[in-house]
């Protein structure tokens, strides 16, 4: 059965924003998974550690047969096509591919937490997922559009592609 999932991307390094539509590309390639949805493309200002450069981020809905697991590796697997290098927690990556939300589920285990930890932690995050999903209950009861309110005046701007890379 397909399970919806919203899926968090993020990079700030080797031209971010190229980064993250290379992901989308290839997380609408992936098998069992139907693509539906994705928020524009956000600049933001780094999360965690301040001295690195500023990031790009979205948000994609997906329908997916793939267990929450498995949709994992897949992810993992779009992180190492891209060079992705963990090699600071909260450091710069050429991107960065998290579950946020996997159907209705509640999910704890060594190698995923869902709903993602941080998720209405990062304006990164609520403001793209709300773009594509304002009527958004969480698995915990919690509201999206109510979340969303505290984030308003955060420093996250649409991020506008160069005039050459539009189609």
């Amino acid at each position: 059965m397909m399970q919806i999932a919203y899926i968090g991307l993020g990079s700030n390094l080797a031209i971010p924003h190229q980064q993250v539509l290379q992901a989308i590309q290839q997380i609408k390639a992936l098998a069992h998974t139907t693509w539906l949805a994705e928020s524009s493309l956000y600049l933001t200002p780094p999360w965690g550690i301040k001295e690195q450069p500023a990031f790009i981020n979205a948000v994609v809905k997906i329908a997916t047969d793939l267990p929450a697991h498995d949709l994992l590796d897949a992810l993992l697997a779009i992180e190492v096509s891209q060079q992705r290098v963990r090699a600071q927690r909260y450091g710069p990556r050429t991107i960065d591919c998290d579950i946020l939300l996997y159907a209705d589920e509640m999910i704890t285990t060594e190698r995923l937490q869902v709903p993602h930890p941080f998720l209405l932690e990062r304006a990164f995050v609520v403001i793209p997922l709300f773009e594509i999903a304002p009527a958004l209950i969480l698995p915990t009861g919690q509201i999206l559009a109510e979340v969303v309110k505290k984030y308003q005046d955060e420093n996250i701007k649409k991020f506008i592609l160069p005039s050459e890379e539009i189609e």
